[in-house]
């Protein structure tokens, strides 16, 4: 869970493609300090994939959608639940072919352990022992 009161939107999509695209960043640097095309070009490919390696893992569910999610959902391990229908203000969503019908799905249900009342012979137990 998040230390912050507010949703970063930390998501695997962002960290991956963020990493692939400071990698081909750095080669595009390094291609324009030694003036070699080769580096630019690799480079340039590089941070290429990184867009298209972050597409992939939204459309996977891997992203998030615009604006806020429920604070349940601010961790970068949850999956995005309305990924398979699209999002409906997001350009990759409906590049992808996904309009972002509201088509909702159900979100997973809690898992909680089960509460049991104690029962009169567990008090009288109690009751027991306490006394000595």
């Amino acid at each position: 869970m998040s230390a912050h009161p507010y949703d970063h939107g930390h998501t695997v999509a962002g960290w991956t493609g963020c990493g692939i695209a400071v990698a081909g960043t750095a080669l595009l640097g390094a291609g324009v300090c030694t003036v070699s095309g080769p580096l630019l070009a690799a480079g340039a490919a590089i941070d290429v994939l990184a867009l298209l390696v972050t597409w992939a893992l939204h459309l996977a569910g891997w992203g998030k959608p615009s604006g806020p999610r429920p604070r349940e959902e601010w961790s970068w391990r949850v999956r995005d639940s309305g990924a398979r229908a699209g999002h409906a203000e997001c350009l990759g969503c409906r590049w992808a072919g996904r309009r972002g019908r509201t088509a909702e799905v159900p979100a997973p249900a809690p898992v909680t352990a089960p509460v049991t009342a104690p029962d009169e012979r567990t008090a009288e137990v109690d009751a027991v022992g306490a006394g000595g």
